[in-house]
C-alpha cells in the first residue's frame, strides 16, 4: 500500500469513474486501474462494484475511504509540524477566487502578504466556483475562497462566514438601517448574472419563498458589468456589501438588507486534501480569515463570522 493509491481511492470514489480520475490527475486509466486492483488484493476485499455507467464505492470501500482521508489528513499534519518553523517563504502561492470575493480581498491581502513576506509571489485567478475547484483538485490551485461547494473527499473546507447580500441601486433612498422586503422586488427592472450562477440560484430561491415571480431583468455574468449597468440605472441588483462598499462612500450606488427571506451564503476556503499544503498557502488562507474578521467588524462586510473559522 502507498499514497498514490489512497490519492486514487479518493478522487475515483468521488468521480465514480477511473477515466474522469485520469483526467483530473493527469494520468493514463490503466496506472489507476492497476492502483485501485493492487489496494483491493492487498485488503482481500473489493472496494467498487463496477458497471456499465462507471464504478460505485462499496460499503467498504466507504470505510477503507474514510481511513485514506485521515490517513492523508495526518501527512498533512506531519508535514506542517517540520515546516512551521520558517519564518519567511518564498515560491509562489496560488489562489483562486469567485469574482466578487475578488473585489473585496486581492489588495488588502496582497498588501498584508507583501509587509510579511516579501518574497512570496501571488498568483491571483478569478472564476465561477465550479472551475475553481476543479482547478484545485487538479493541483492548478493552491487555495480556494469560494461559496459552500458540495462536500467532496478530496477537499478539506473552513467555513468562514455567513455573507449577507444586499439590495443594490442606483436610486437614492436605500439605506443599511432600513430592510426592504424581497416582495417588493416583484415589479422591479433587475440586473442579475445568469441562472448558471450561484448568485443567482441564491436569488430566485429567495424569490420563489417570497412568492413573487419578476420578469424585467438584464443578465450579466462579470462583476463589472453587473455594477456598470446598475450604476447606469439600467435596474437594482443583490450583492454582498463590501464589494460595492467603495462605489457607496462616492455615492455612486446606494444599498439595503433584504428580508422575508434574508439571502446568504456561506463563504469557505478550500484546500486540496489529497496533497500537502505549503505552510505559505496555509498563511495566506489564515490572512485572508484574519482580513475577513477584520472587515466584518468594521460593518463593511455584512454578514457574521463562523465559530468553525479557526486557522489550520
Amino acid at each position: 500500500m502507498d499514497i498514490s493509491q489512497l490519492v486514487t481511492l479518493v478522487h475515483v470514489a468521488e468521480l465514480g469513474s477511473i477515466s474522469k480520475a485520469a483526467d483530473r490527475l493527469n494520468t493514463v486509466q490503466p496506472a489507476l486501474s492497476r492502483q485501485i486492483r493492487l489496494l483491493e488484493q492487498e485488503l482481500g476485499v473489493l472496494l467498487f462494484e463496477r458497471h456499465g455507467r462507471g464504478m460505485t464505492i462499496t460499503e467498504t470501500g466507504q470505510d477503507v475511504l474514510d481511513h485514506a482521508v485521515r490517513v492523508l489528513a495526518e501527512l498533512d499534519a506531519m508535514r506542517r509540524s517540520v515546516e512551521e518553523g520558517r519564518t519567511s517563504f518564498r515560491g509562489m502561492v496560488r489562489i483562486g477566487t469567485t469574482p466578487t470575493v475578488a473585489e473585496i480581498i486581492t489588495v488588502p491581502l496582497m498588501q498584508r502578504i507583501r509587509q510579511a513576506h516579501p518574497n512570496l509571489n501571488i498568483r491571483f485567478s478569478s472564476a465561477f466556483s465550479g472551475y475553481l475547484l476543479d482547478w484545485l483538485k487538479r493541483g492548478e490551485l493552491d487555495i480556494v475562497v469560494t461559496y459552500d461547494p458540495p462536500p467532496a473527499k478530496s477537499l478539506r473546507v473552513t467555513p468562514v462566514m455567513m455573507e449577507q447580500l444586499y439590495l443594490v441601486s442606483s436610486r437614492p433612498g436605500l439605506s443599511p438601517d432600513r430592510p426592504v422586503q424581497f416582495a417588493k422586488l416583484a415589479d422591479e427592472q433587475l440586473v442579475l448574472p445568469s441562472p448558471r450562477h450561484g448568485l443567482r440560484e441564491i436569488f430566485d430561491e429567495c424569490a420563489r419563498r417570497a412568492g413573487i415571480v419578476y420578469t424585467h431583468v438584464v443578465e450579466a455574468d462579470s462583476f463589472a458589468a453587473m455594477t456598470d449597468l446598475t450604476c447606469a440605472g439600467f435596474g437594482a441588483t443583490m450583492l454582498p456589501l463590501a464589494s460595492i462598499h467603495r462605489m457607496i462612500r462616492e455615492g455612486r450606488l446606494f444599498a439595503a438588507p433584504l428580508t422575508d427571506p434574508t439571502p446568504e451564503r456561506k463563504l469557505v476556503v478550500c484546500y486540496s486534501a489529497d496533497r500537502p499544503v505549503s505552510p505559505a498557502a496555509r498563511y495566506v488562507g489564515n490572512t485572508f480569515i484574519e482580513i475577513a474578521t477584520e472587515l466584518v467588524n468594521a460593518g463593511v462586510w455584512g454578514g457574521q463570522m463562523l465559530a468553525a473559522n479557526k486557522q489550520i
